[in-house]
């Protein structure tokens, strides 16, 4: 091989190997395989690639027959965002939840249990967890995925879900830098913006962050939001500013720098994908996560190409991309070692998330026990892309299984009390709400059904702002198969308030 052809291949390696993309479908396709054994080092899973345990642990090794070193990567947050158990809802609560106990023992446990699951499916790398401080109440995409509002609180629980994490061998990759909870913008629509000074990010935003490197997170994803203070200009993700200055050399991050989604309309619709893609590397990033919306062997190959291109071209220095490459290739080290081989077999606790469900439910005011199977509305707002609609959430299906006979229905947006009234007759209703705070309409509705029937029972699945409301108000910091549980138990009776 000439110099030229060997600079060419190794080029073209490691354009490969800063990718994370995604693929249709429970099996690796033929592309995929191809492209692995080429050098492509991560692959990113969604909730359209996983059907069973089982059948995730088949497609991870498929994946490793090609290079055992791979990293597999998902976005697995437990609460209302995941993928692991995408039709079922998680078995595991949120970061609210975990923040509202404010027990770092049991965030650790609980993010250790969640890491040998998807270690025992062969998943390696999670974009996870949130250190966002959600100190915009009405942030459209954090919410409940952020610890919570308080920047110390945040800061304690992040670093003890990276460690646990990472004590199952599986690399946390903490998210969104420098912090998007401050935002009241959906940065898969567009481009936020967080018009705060640097002693506030300082103070605030950054805290989390601190404490994630402190614990050792192997991986930082960063955030597609502008912010003026620090970069007037570029996003976080493509600004050198941002990601080599601050995170780089002033935090003194050393590990591996992954983007959020480049197909997100803030970064897709501003710049494009390919362009993105190579100021983000030419940034600082080491890893570009793509395939959320986009997911063929075309995406990969044009992001391949446009950064071979910008090396020949010199907008990107082609010690810049080996060294992204080079980051890449020593996570997928990292897990490889880390793997289940090397740590010690063990029976996890299943049970924790539920231990962690229940122990965050909130009760307020005291309600008669039921006479009879009561009736379940579900107030439903359209759901974020981050968590996606297909993931079911609610009390009815877990209320049900303890009370036979409980009704139910879901109201979306415009919806009103009589609505409800009709469908549930004379039983008593129980209306579930997410984040009522964000939608006037479902307030609406909520106070119209507590001043009909004074006897309804309120479920709050999102962010609990609004006063409490009903003879019984719930609280369960997030809306998982386990936060369901929890206060079905409760408005049935099995669990003290």
């Amino acid at each position: 091989m000439t110099v030229l052809a060997h600079r060419a291949d190794t080029l073209t390696r490691d354009a490969l190997a800063v990718l994370q993309p995604g693929f249709e479908g429970t099996t690796a396709p033929a592309w995929l395989l191809r492209r692995v054994g080429e050098g492509l080092t991560a692959v990113g899973l969604f909730g359209r690639n996983i059907a069973s345990p089982e059948q995730l642990a088949a497609l991870t090794a498929q994946l490793r027959a090609e290079r055992d070193d791979v990293l597999v990567a998902i976005d697995e947050e437990g609460g209302d965002v995941t993928r692991l158990e995408v039709r079922g809802g998680s078995s595991f609560p949120g970061n609210l939840a975990l923040g509202a106990v404010d027990d770092t023992a049991l965030t650790r446990e609980v993010a250790r249990e969640l890491g040998r699951r998807l270690a025992e499916c062969g998943v390696n790398l999670n974009w996870a967890p949130s250190a966002d401080v959600n100190s915009n109440p009405d942030n459209p995409v954090i919410g409940v995925r952020s610890f919570g509002a308080d920047t110390r609180l945040a800061a304690r629980h992040t670093a003890a879900y990276v460690e646990g994490l990472q004590a199952a061998g599986v690399a946390a990759c903490t998210k969104h830098f420098p912090g998007h909870g401050d935002t009241n913008v959906d940065s898969h629509h567009a481009l936020p913006r967080i018009d705060v000074d640097v002693d506030t990010l300082t103070a605030r935003e950054l805290v989390p962050f601190r404490a994630a490197i402190e614990a050792g997170t192997k991986a930082v994803m960063s955030a597609h939001i502008l912010v003026p203070a620090l970069d007037p200009t570029r996003p976080a993700t493509l600004s050198p500013r941002i990601l080599t200055g601050l995170l780089r050399e002033e935090l003194g991050y050393e590990g591996l720098i992954v983007t959020d989604g480049m197909e997100m309309n803030a970064i897709a619709g501003t710049y494009g994908i390919e362009r993105g893609s190579v100021l983000a590397i030419a940034a600082g990033a080491d890893a570009i996560c793509v395939g959320g919306g986009l997911a063929d062997e075309a995406t990969v190959l044009r992001l391949r190409d446009a950064l071979v291109a910008a090396v020949r071209e010199g907008a990107l220095p082609e010690e810049r991309l080996a060294e992204a490459a080079a980051r890449v290739r020593v996570l997928a080290e990292w897990t490889r070692r880390a793997g289940p081989g090397a740590r010690p077999e063990g029976s996890g606790a299943p049970g924790i998330g539920l231990e962690a469900a229940r122990r965050a439910v909130t009760v307020s005011g005291t309600a008669a026990p039921l006479a009879g199977a009561p009736y379940v509305a579900a107030l439903a707002p359209v759901a974020n892309i981050a968590v996606g609609d297909e993931t079911p959430w609610g009390v009815a299906a877990e209320l049900a299984a303890l009370v036979p006979g409980t009704g139910s229905g879901v109201y979306p947006e415009g919806s009103t009390a009589g609505d409800v009234l009709a469908a549930a007759g004379d039983r008593r209703v129980v209306a579930v709400v997410r984040d009522a705070h964000r939608h006037p309409w479902m307030t609406k509705a909520v106070d119209a059904l507590v001043e009909a029937r004074p006897d309804t029972v309120v479920v709050e699945m999102g962010l609990p702002r609004a006063e409490p409301r009903g003879a019984l108000y719930i609280a369960t910091h997030g809306a998982s198969r386990v936060c369901g549980r929890a206060a079905a138990e409760v408005i049935a009776g099995v669990a003290g308030a």
